[in-house]
């Protein structure tokens, strides 16, 4: 029990720290020339405008509480105003897409283009470099490696493409494999485009392509284990893992880093949200 007057003693806070794993290789777009994105952009642009694909949004307007009186005014104004509205709606496009079929056979936004390469559905892919942070579309460089698309980051294609296709911001553009109006514009482009690299996707290419069994060979080996009995079965499937087998004797393991995060080191605490107004 503590007297009166005494002060009494407040243990320390232990401070949380928080520990992640990290990734030891560090991806970056490579750069794309002036002269390479100029002629990507205008390819896209030309490309955009012949097809006339565009989504037609409708203005919103603000509502504001009425009187009474205004209510009638504007009820009786829309009454004998009804036959001009139904005119002028056939002149009006729908809002949305002009063509939803064209619109099928392109995958915009990260979200979109994501799911498309999880899905193999892509020809090509294009990335804005005003995306920020850059740790959005950094995640596209290795799903693009592993499906074999060619994808880079051009600078300007938001600026360029966006209003062309009546949108606000276009961060990532991709082409899928059944775009038919796109096919002339993907293989001018593509080209263009340098090489990702991504270590562990180059080892594995290079040994598959030395470890891949010609045609006659697979025959070959079809029918020697259909003529063998269950027994010599196994024993041939084991071979025939083990020689299929990777050689990882050349591929060089980096160390993988831990991260240790303290959150709010500077312990820095928030006003609370009366008081907020009053600070600024």
């Amino acid at each position: 029990v503590n007297q009166q007057g005494t002060a009494t003693l407040r243990k320390a806070k232990k401070i949380t720290v928080k520990t992640c794993l990290d990734n030891p290789f560090v991806f970056q777009w490579k750069t794309i020339g002036a002269e390479d994105m100029h002629f990507i952009l205008q390819t896209l642009e030309e490309r955009i405008k012949h097809i006339g694909l565009k989504k037609i949004e409708t203005p919103r307007k603000k509502k504001r509480s009425l009187t009474k009186k205004q209510m009638e005014r504007k009820c009786d104004a829309r009454s004998n105003e009804l036959p001009k509205e139904s005119e002028t709606e056939g002149h009006q496009q729908k809002p949305g897409w002009t063509d939803i079929s064209i619109r099928r056979q392109l995958a915009i936004g990260i979200n979109e283009v994501t799911k498309a390469l999880e899905k193999n559905e892509l020809l090509l892919l294009l990335v804005c470099k005003s995306a920020k942070p850059a740790m959005i579309t950094s995640h596209l460089i290795q799903l693009s490696a592993s499906r074999a698309t060619p994808a880079g980051q051009v600078p300007r294609l938001s600026e360029t493409v966006a209003p062309l296709l009546g949108l606000t911001s276009i961060l990532a553009l991709g082409f899928k494999k059944q775009s038919d109006k796109f096919m002339e514009a993907i293989e001018a482009i593509i080209p263009k485009i340098p090489a990702l690299e991504v270590p562990w996707f180059q080892y594995r290419t290079e040994e598959l392509v030395a470890c891949a069994p010609t045609d006659s060979s697979e025959n070959q080996e079809s029918e020697q284990l259909a003529e063998s009995p269950g027994d010599e079965l196994t024993s041939q499937k084991r071979k025939r893992t083990e020689s299929s087998r990777l050689d990882l004797s050349h591929v060089t393991l980096q160390p993988l880093k831990i991260k240790k995060l303290v959150p709010n080191p500077n312990k820095i605490k928030k006003p609370p949200r009366k008081k907020r107004k009053a600070f600024s």
